[in-house]
């Protein structure tokens, strides 16, 4: 199971779900630390800013973030709960967590997991230049990019709610 929340959301949500595996898309400069008793060699820090377009000043999410947390994923040991926060909650943890099922589940119809990504978080606002990277990166013909374009902009929220999004175990890139 993936789950997702903020930052101020993530010990509550690592201990709530016994994670032994977290990933950290926030920017370079925020302080975090992780939770209480929480061993450092399952978490996975990419540093980037929630932008879409390169931006003087600021880390753009790129080939080599989508390439690492790729990786990641594949030496996930996927009987365990996977945490995925940014700040808020709301757009880098988003698409990181669609990414994440679209490439354990490759067969996966996109539109529906879109779909299923916002019944699950009404506020999910998925970070496009993430999701455009991972598209590419997976082969998937602009079909990842094009339904998570079409479910638009979530619900205004100042940080997401924490929700899960499942997967087929079975699966696998």
């Amino acid at each position: 199971m993936i789950h997702v929340c903020s930052l101020a959301r993530l010990e509550e949500t690592a201990r709530r779900t016994q994670a032994r595996h977290i990933v950290s898309l926030v920017n370079a400069g925020t302080p975090m630390r992780l939770p209480a008793g929480f061993d450092s060699a399952g978490h996975l820090f990419l540093a980037m800013n929630d932008i879409v377009a390169p931006t003087h000043g600021m880390t753009p999410p790129g080939h080599a973030h989508v390439a690492t947390y790729l990786e990641y994923l594949d030496d996930w040991a996927r009987s365990g709960p996977l945490v995925v926060h940014c700040f808020a909650g709301i757009s880098r943890s988003t698409a990181a967590a669609y990414i994440a099922v679209a490439a354990l589940e490759p067969g996966r119809d996109e539109e529906e997991l879109a779909q299923e990504l916002r019944r699950r978080a009404p506020s999910a606002t998925p970070n496009q230049r993430l999701v455009d990277i991972a598209d590419e990166v997976l082969g998937r013909g602009g079909r990842m990019s094009r339904a998570i374009a079409a479910i638009g902009r979530g619900a205004d929220a100042y940080e997401g709610t924490p929700f899960e999004l499942p997967f087929a175990i079975a699966t696998g890139r």
